[in-house]
């Protein structure tokens, strides 16, 4: 059995990062690729896996997917909480019960299941999760804000699914099934978890800030303790209560993510892949456990659940958690199509049917299996197979501007960038100065910029702007170089803190900022043009000035004279930019498709006249 178990596992593991090279090859994500190869190797294939290939299956699935949550709870940044409090929130409460009952409603009456299997089917159905959503989001760099909702969603309704549907299911199975006996059930399962998870962390925390882990191998020795406090924080929670230890994990990663944990980075880089290879292992081989005929079973009322869940009761949880936030429209639609279910479904699923075939309710069994694996792989494919091309067509994948730097004037720049709506990520790699950009909200990425492999990570690839703002000129340069050859940025701008070296970076095709110079213009303007001066000190604040493209056709083909008493009051169109000439307009000018307007006047009415000329 051994003999034959090894180069099965081999194989998997093999098929995994197939998958994944794929997926960053084609831009879709892995789990497409896994689910295919997971059915390919199954009964509906050749036949490779069977249900005797793995008889720890259960015990092995527990413990993958602690690794998996504990990965995705990891990367759950305060800072990106904030981004989107109120629709995480609502989204892990208010749409989590629409989803619960939704679901329920819908599979009660398509498929004819008792209310007490429908409600299981609807619980479990709650979570999307971080093993499906974060390879969505790999190739679909969308704004910080709707990443944060999703992570946040994927995550913490991983774990209510979880516990949710194992209640359920230990209530349904009581002589007296009552609210009272829900409730406890449910509290004993989340909190028990939540304070265990803490406990580890707490622990996990002190060994690695005070105590030696000898200097030679210290990253490993950190690397491999938190690898086992997430793994204990979910063995004592699966001993507390069955699916308490999801709860215990998850709250693990999210305190130690948090925490100021020395090589952070090198702990980050290793929970990855090991992610990925477990990842990679369980979806393959609960895949290959799917059977067609159970699907099959299901008929028209399985193929009504699918749509009613993907184009019903998804966009309406995603509107009514997103109602009157920060997310455009096309965002709330992109977040109301991105709802593929995973691993925490799969797994719980097939632990329950396991139960229910033991106690002689084979039916139950398989419309619970077959219900929810038809889910998974039918939101799974459309959702995450098309994701990207959904985003592209929405229009939800922002250009970043990268600013390398977090001193005092990277901070600056970027206030003023996020204030404009730009979507900006400091790089840094000086630990009091990354602190220091946290808690003033701003988003980080910890590297080197002058490594390549660092500006890809940090989103250099889909950057239109890459700013070098650090105080020393050869790290600039460098920067510039490496921005100017290595990517297809549209600007790149550099700060030049020796005015000698001024002509280097002009010689690159830079934009360039001279300390020097710029101090030297500034005295001049404050002698010689206080009022501009004074005007341009409250760029940002009280008045603003600001460049926008015109689109609207409401504009197109008007002059000047008409389109500037249109516009918000107390502001107006300084300069125009046309076929590379710009100038201070006359009152005749017509405007044309593609002008760049110069506007100036108060911040507030600048903004709303920028999305006027927009059209939006």
């Amino acid at each position: 059995m051994s003999s034959q178990l090894i180069p099965l596992v081999a194989a998997i593991i093999a098929i995994g990062v197939a998958a994944q090279i794929l997926a960053d090859r084609f831009e879709i994500p892995s789990i497409v690729f896994l689910l295919a190869a997971g059915i390919a190797l199954g009964p509906e294939g050749i036949g490779v896996i069977t249900d005797d290939s793995f008889a720890a299956l259960p015990a092995i699935v527990g413990l993958s997917v602690a690794i998996i949550v504990f990965e995705g709870a990891f990367h759950l940044r305060i800072e990106k909480l904030r981004q989107a409090t109120s629709e995480s929130i609502r989204l892990v409460t208010i749409g989590a019960l629409i989803a619960l009952v939704g679901t329920a409603v819908v599979v009660r009456f398509a498929l004819g299941a008792g209310w007490g299997v429908s409600f299981l089917i609807g619980a479990l159905l709650i979570a999307t999760g971080p093993t499906v959503i974060t390879p969505i989001l790999t190739v679909v760099p969308v704004r910080d804000r709707v990443q944060a909702a999703l992570e946040t969603e994927g995550i913490v309704n991983d774990v209510t699914a979880a516990i949710l549907a194992v209640v359920v299911f230990k209530t349904l199975r009581l002589d007296e099934p009552t609210l009272s006996a829900f409730l406890g059930l449910f509290i004993e399962r989340f909190g028990g978890g939540v304070l265990i998870g803490l406990a580890l962390a707490g622990v996990v925390w002190l060994l690695l800030r005070y105590i030696d882990l000898s200097p030679g191998s210290a990253p490993q020795n950190a690397r491999l303790t938190v690898l086992a406090g997430a793994l204990v924080a979910f063995g004592a929670g699966e001993t507390l209560a069955s699916e308490a230890g999801v709860a215990a994990v998850a709250t693990a990663g999210v305190v130690l993510g948090n925490l100021d944990l020395p090589y952070e980075e090198q702990i980050s880089d290793f929970k990855g892949d090991i992610t990925l290879i477990v990842l990679s292992f369980v979806f393959i081989a609960l895949a290959a456990l799917l059977e067609l005929e159970d699907l099959l079973a299901l008929g028209v009322g399985g193929v009504v659940v699918v749509l009613a869940i993907m184009f019903v009761i998804r966009p309406f949880l995603v509107y009514v958690s997103t109602v009157g936030g920060d997310f455009t429209r096309n965002e709330r639609l992109f977040v109301g199509f991105v709802g593929p279910r995973g691993i925490i479904p799969a797994s719980v699923a097939t632990l329950f049917a396991i139960e229910l075939q033991a106690a002689g309710n084979g039916d139950a069994a398989t419309l619970l299996v077959g219900t929810v694996f038809l889910v998974i792989l039918s939101t799974v494919v459309l959702q995450g197979g098309l994701a990207r091309h959904i985003a592209e067509f929405l229009d939800v994948i922002p250009m970043r501007v990268l600013v390398i730097g977090g001193g005092q004037v990277g901070r600056e720049v970027t206030r003023r960038l996020e204030d404009r709506g730009e979507n900006v990520v400091i790089i840094e790699n000086d630990e009091s100065v990354i602190e220091k950009a946290r808690q003033e909200g701003f988003a980080v990425h910890i590297g080197d910029a002058t490594d390549v492999d660092t500006l890809r990570s940090a989103g250099a690839d889909n950057a239109k702007t890459i700013i070098a703002t650090t105080g020393d000129d050869e790290v600039n340069l460098l920067i510039g170089q490496l921005a100017t050859t290595k990517f297809d940025t549209e600007r790149v701008v550099c700060r030049v803190n020796d005015a000698e070296n001024v002509e280097a970076f002009e010689e690159l095709g830079v934009d360039t900022i001279s300390t020097t110079l710029a101090t030297a213009q500034a005295i001049d303007n404050t002698i010689e043009r206080p009022a501009m001066a004074e005007w341009s000190q409250n760029i940002g604040e009280g008045g603003d000035v600001q460049e926008v493209t015109v689109k609207s056709e409401e504009f197109i083909g008007r002059p000047i004279r008409e389109v500037g008493s249109e516009l918000p009051g107390r502001c107006l169109i300084a300069l125009i930019t046309h076929d590379g000439e710009t100038f201070v307009p006359e009152a005749d000018y017509t405007l044309e498709r593609g002008d760049h307007l110069t506007i100036i006047g108060e911040h507030d009415a600048v903004r709303d006249a920028m999305a006027v000329c927009r059209g939006e």
